[in-house]
């Protein structure tokens, strides 16, 4: 079916029913000085041949890049029978399922999706998601400060650490909501946060404080501590987790002695490919006890009075079709198609599965670090670390990285303009999807590019900051 099935004569007979000379009648009371001129600068039409001819050719420009770039993205690899699942029709043109009685299997689906979540995270209970990683954050912040009754402060603590790109996007939805976001600075030498930079807060009253595990630069936090400190300075916990890094840490639910309160994330490890940055989702864990406070919706599970098994929307906590400025959120829907994949995904790989990612990523990223480390480039921080590892170089690495990009190797996340105290600072990233071989590609290109510059004279400086 074309995506504007009807025929000209259609058009002509809905115009003549409503005495209506053209489609331009119908926009009549809107001034002429308000509407759009012709669209010069969009091109001719294309065949389904010339487009497709088109796009191919565009992507053979892209070329497939090693990546070692992370930063909140991550090449895993993903087992074709997700998205051959995923794409068939049943999965693929399924949309809200708000007649449960037609949407049994979209329903069981983000059901399986939710169960998935809390135990990989250790919490109660789950929503069906939200947009992505980012707006999954300030949904948590708006929701910790309506959740957290003991507070009317309205402040929240937010790590510098905690990925630059869900800081501005949850600065800006919850500043414009009368919420301050306040930032904590890292450890200098750990890149953590430590007790002594809450000490300035103890005994304030501050609305939640968020911990990232791991950290934008990699490095574990030491998320028992600084979740007891917050319980007993009144505060909620808003962890912001790694899917695949919790099938081998703790999980947010068992941080000190009561757990984390709210848990989000980006949803793109768990088998949504890199996409050119999206499609993704975001995912939202909670207690019990907080989640009339939740938005999005929740898919429950329960029997009809002959005994057999169905699925219902049990929670839409958003209400904003019907409560508008009053509701819990503006999250009208969830990411169904990433929600499918994602299940699908956590399926057939299984927890042990998930554990065993996480486990070579790890290794990878350190046998990495070990091969390009040496006197021009090093661990920025001391702490231990995911998959993630910030390293410094002596060198100009605008310079330095140039002959990479042209060997079509994505070398890592530039941090200058994030973290300009940091100097020249490079995040990298390996997942289990590079091979031995991909390393020794890295390092000895790596390897040339820095002798390069060096017999070049370019300025050194200290590696470390």
């Amino acid at each position: 079916m074309p995506f504007i099935p009807h025929t000209e004569q259609d058009v002509q007979d809905m115009l003549e029913v409503i005495g209506a000379s053209d489609i331009e009648q119908l926009f009549d009371e809107i001034p002429a000085n308000l509407r759009s001129r012709k669209l010069e600068a969009v091109p001719d039409a294309m065949s389904e041949q010339e487009i497709s001819r088109l796009m191919r050719a565009r992507a053979a420009q892209d070329g497939q890049p090693l990546c070692f770039i992370g930063a909140g993205a991550y090449e895993h690899h993903i087992p074709a029978a997700v998205w051959e699942i995923t794409t068939r029709g049943e999965f693929y043109s399924a949309y809200t399922p708000y007649q449960a009685e037609a949407s049994q299997g979209t329903l069981q689906l983000i059901y399986e999706f939710q169960s998935m979540m809390t135990a990989l995270m250790g919490m109660e209970v789950s929503n069906a998601s939200l947009y992505d990683g980012a707006s999954a954050l300030a949904e948590a912040m708006l929701m910790a400060v309506r959740a957290n009754r003991k507070s009317k402060s309205r402040r929240i603590l937010v790590p510098s650490n905690v990925h630059p790109a869900y800081r501005k996007t949850a600065r800006t939805i919850v500043n414009n909501q009368g919420i301050e976001d306040l930032v904590l600075p890292y450890d200098e030498s750990g890149g953590h946060v430590t007790l002594d930079s809450l000490a300035q807060y103890e005994g304030e009253d501050i609305a939640a404080l968020v911990i990232s595990q791991p950290n934008f630069f990699g490095v574990l936090e030491e998320v028992d501590a600084l979740t007891d400190w917050a319980h007993a300075n009144g505060a909620l916990v808003i962890a912001v987790v790694n899917p695949i890094a919790m099938a081998l840490l703790k999980p947010p639910g068992r941080w000190g002695a009561e757990g984390a309160d709210i848990v989000v994330g980006e949803g793109q490890p768990l088998g949504i490919p890199l996409s050119s940055g999206g499609p993704y989702f975001g995912f939202m864990c909670t207690k019990q006890a907080h989640v009339r406070q939740m938005p999005g919706r929740i898919v429950g599970r329960t029997v009809d009075r002959d005994g057999r098994v169905g699925y219902t929307l049990t929670l839409q906590a958003r209400e904003q079709h019907i409560r508008r400025s009053k509701a819990t959120s503006n999250i009208c829907t969830n990411q169904g198609l990433m929600v499918t994949a994602a299940t699908i995904h956590m399926a057939m790989v299984g927890a042990e599965g998930l554990r065993r990612v996480a486990l070579t990523s790890h290794a990878r990223t350190r046998k990495l670090v070990e091969q390009i480390s040496g006197e021009h480039l090093g661990p920025r921080f001391n702490r231990p670390y995911f998959h993630e590892v910030v390293l410094t170089s002596s060198l100009p690495l605008k310079r330095l990285l140039r002959p990479l990009y042209a060997q079509n190797l994505q070398p890592g996340y530039v941090l200058n303009d994030d973290y300009p105290e940091l100097g020249e600072a490079l995040l990298v990233c390996a997942t289990e999807t590079k091979s031995d071989a991909d390393l020794d590609f890295y390092r000895d290109h790596l390897a040339r590019a820095i002798a390069a510059q060096t017999a070049a004279g370019c300025p050194v400086k200290p590696t470390m900051a």
